[in-house]
């Protein structure tokens, strides 16, 4: 039997399916329409072979706990309708990602407007004309009302080029602080405890969420927003929009750094051994394929690709 792991696009699939079912009220089109995603091709059904093999190992694990949380979901369900089974949904989607290897997330990921799946980038034209680029494993709200028009990333990174002719003002928003573009364009990445800010054309006002000063960053600057106010202005690292474009550009990193770039764009673990971590890289890699990046710097670097698993792969020494 193969129990090869499935896109993470066929995964979610298959969880929708599963809430889809678990919720259907007689609806006779729906296990039909089901049966034929099931039979379009073998990574779908072994996505949901998985998945039940998934719900088997929580009911084992689980005990008295898993039969509290099927109550509680029923209870849920009588209450406040799908939200309550969505919210049962991912518990069980949280344990599911940590079996198959997917790296957990929260909850306003899965809730949110517009999300990215791993290596997805997705751009966007918004109702304004402003172009808003996601990228991967990415998740924004986008909430235009008539006082304002608000963007709020709840993860990852954003590129928004803002449009013209809206009177209303557009903010950017994550827990740290606000970020208020004066007609520009300019990358917007969560990171840590923070949320940078990469000013690329014109100028961004930010100001954090317990301070009430704005500080104006101008094309070409970049800055770390704390909760309580902005770090240090530094100069934005040449191709740091590269991403938009389907490339990582990176200048003398250390190959550790390269190493966890690459790595938020493919499922699984990817390492690197500390012999070499520390080993310097410039260049330009391919983000719709990892593989092939990695297979770039052999040769140049002293090192080799260790593959335990297609999900877990290492760097070491030659």
């Amino acid at each position: 039997m193969n129990n090869a792991p499935v896109s993470s696009q066929v995964l979610e699939a298959a969880i929708a399916w599963k809430m889809r079912l678990d919720n259907a009220s007689g609806t006779q089109d729906l296990p039909c329409a089901f049966i034929r995603w099931h039979a379009a091709s073998e990574e779908h059904a072994r996505a949901w072979r998985q998945l039940g093999a998934m719900d088997q190992r929580v009911s084992a694990a689980a005990g008295p706990a898993r039969q509290a949380l099927i109550q509680s979901r029923a209870g849920l369900r009588r209450r406040i309708g799908k939200v309550g089974s969505g919210l049962a949904g991912m518990v069980l989607l949280g344990a599911l990602l940590a079996w198959v290897g997917i790296p957990s997330l929260a909850p306003s990921y899965w809730l949110a407007d517009q999300r990215t799946a791993t290596g997805e980038v997705r751009t966007l034209r918004l109702a304004d004309g402003t172009l808003l680029s996601l990228n991967s494993h990415s998740a924004v709200d986008i909430d235009y009302h008539g006082e304002q028009r608000l963007i709020v990333l709840h993860q990852g990174e954003i590129s928004v080029e803002t449009g013209h002719g809206d009177p209303r003002p557009l903010l950017v928003r994550t827990e740290h602080g606000r970020l208020r573009p004066l007609g520009t364009r300019f990358l917007v990445r969560r990171e840590g405890a923070g949320t940078r800010l990469e000013v690329l054309q014109a100028s961004v006002a930010a100001m954090a969420r317990n301070s009430g000063d704005e500080q104006v960053l101008n094309a070409g600057q970049q800055v770390l927003m704390g909760k309580d106010g902005l770090g240090r202005v530094s100069p934005v690292p040449a191709g740091a929009d590269a991403w938009t474009r389907g490339m990582l550009v990176v200048d003398n990193v250390p190959l550790a750094e390269l190493v966890e770039q690459l790595g938020r764009y493919r499922s699984g673990h990817l390492g690197v051994a500390d012999e070499v971590a520390d080993l310097r890289v410039t260049g330009s890699f391919p983000l719709a394929d990892t593989d092939l990046a990695l297979a770039s710097l052999l040769p140049a670097l002293p090192v080799r690709i260790e593959r335990h698993t297609p999900w877990w792969v290492k760097i070491v020494p030659k």
